[in-house]
Order: C-alpha cells, then sequence, then structure tokens
C-alpha cells in the first residue's frame, strides 16, 4: 500500500492552482470552449490510465474539476501530487 503524505508534505508539494479538501485535492481547469474542456478530459484520462491512477473528473461547460485521492490507502499520496503536476502541463 502506498504512504499518506503528512500535511506539512502535502503543503509543500500541492502543485499550482490545486487546493486541499479533506483527504483529496481538487482543481478546475477553465476552457474557451467546452469541446476543450473534453479534450482535455481526454489526455487527462491517458495520463491517468499509464499511472494507473484514476482521478474523478466532472466536465461542466468550459471547465473540468478534478479531485485526486488514493481510496486504498485513505488520503493524499505522492500518486496525487505526482499526476496533479502532470496534469498541469497538459494545459501549457
Amino acid at each position: 500500500m502506498t504512504e499518506l503524505l503528512s500535511d506539512t508534505e502535502i503543503d509543500e508539494r500541492l502543485p499550482a492552482g490545486w487546493e486541499r479538501k479533506g483527504d483529496e485535492i481538487v482543481k478546475t481547469f477553465e476552457f474557451d470552449a467546452y469541446l476543450d474542456g473534453v479534450g482535455f478530459a481526454a489526455a487527462a484520462g491517458g495520463l491517468a490510465q499509464e499511472a494507473f491512477h484514476h482521478p474523478e473528473m466532472t466536465i461542466g461547460w468550459r471547465e473540468v474539476q478534478v479531485r485526486l485521492t488514493t481510496h486504498d490507502a485513505g488520503g493524499i499520496t505522492d500518486a496525487d501530487l505526482d499526476l496533479a503536476d502532470r496534469l498541469n502541463n497538459v494545459r501549457e
């Protein structure tokens, strides 16, 4: 099982734009058009599958909210922060 991160580790390593909400980290990515968000979600899904770490994603009009947690560990782990960082790079 993956080790949970301490509050300090999470605070120090939380990628730009992400916030902690309980046992999850969350970010809403904004887009100019609905289909841009759908494209992002597809790319994010590919990265998630590659990492074998699957976020919850909600696609809305011109935005995609991504929620990450490691369910089997019961909270936030390296896998969450690593995937969050990779998802930020999809936008750059």
